[in-house]
């Protein structure tokens, strides 16, 4: 029994679709979506359709562009489409931020797995900056994410407002989560639990649009073996504190295309 990862699919990009329709079957294992399966709900739906039946157990995170309102072909944003996105899940019995964090029992012991949805609030700048001062920043790099257009965060007055009421309603859980059970957790969440992880050197002032300095201590907090995340489209592996970091990204067809899509499957559980 393992736990798998993989991330930035990005259906929407027909080289990847039809790469990820060959994905292999691991049926006894689990596989975490760690968010950008697409742009849209139809785009979930697919994804999940190919690997509900290849996996034991499947679990999702969103992330910036599975959140997007694309003009023309949905209408439905913010809070709304997140619970759209939800609700496509459960009719695929895919697990997500909204069910209780499942317990894998594998070789090395149990673990608590827990998806995430905690978004950004342009923290990840330098000191002292308020939101408008980075976005100013990232501005005069000539750099904008798209996000600012397509990911609407109704009815919070602002997408740093829901990043802080995500992160409030799942530091409580984690704290819960950590108080009744003794095993180590996994912690899975699109963007990057720490800033300093989130370097982009063909972009670096992109960074505001990648996390929240309010996790910079929840993997010894929350005494995670493992964190996983993607969003960076840059594969790694790290490890801080004691804990692992695995950045899980498939990413953009030019980005990937050098092997079988089963390949870019990261192992998280057991560890190797």
């Amino acid at each position: 029994m393992k736990l798998y990862a993989i991330s930035d699919i990005h259906i929407g990009h027909p080289e990847n679709r039809e790469a990820f329709a060959e994905l292999p079957a691991h049926p006894d294992d689990w596989l975490i979506l760690a968010g950008d399966i697409g742009e849209t709900a139809r785009h979930l739906a697919y994804a999940l359709n190919v690997v509900k039946d290849r996996f034991a157990q499947v679990l999702w995170v969103p992330g910036n562009h599975d959140l997007w309102t694309v003009p023309q072909r949905e209408r439905i944003r913010g809070e709304t489409k997140y619970q759209a996105l939800v609700e496509i899940c459960q009719h695929f019995g895919v697990l997500t931020p909204e069910d209780p964090y499942p317990i894998w029992s594998g070789p090395g012991g149990d673990r608590l797995i827990c998806p995430l949805f905690l978004l950004y609030d342009y923290t990840f700048c330098p000191d002292g900056m308020s939101p408008a001062q980075a976005l100013a920043w990232a501005k005069a790099s000539d750099i904008e994410c798209v996000d600012e257009h397509l990911l609407h965060p109704d009815p919070y007055p602002s997408r740093q407002a829901w990043c802080h009421a995500r992160c409030d309603l799942t530091e409580q859980r984690l704290e819960r989560a950590v108080a009744e059970h003794d095993c180590p957790l996994v912690l899975i969440n699109h963007f990057p639990l720490r800033q300093e992880l989130a370097v982009l050197p063909r972009v670096p002032r992109f960074t505001i649009w990648c996390g929240t300095r309010r996790t910079e201590d929840w993997h010894t907090r929350f005494r995670a073996e493992a964190v996983v995340f993607g969003h960076l489209h840059i594969r790694q592996t790290r490890h801080i504190d004691g804990v692992r970091f695995e950045e899980v990204s498939l990413g953009y067809p030019r980005q990937w295309q050098h092997a079988p899509i089963g390949d870019h499957l990261r192992q998280i559980l057991p560890n190797r």
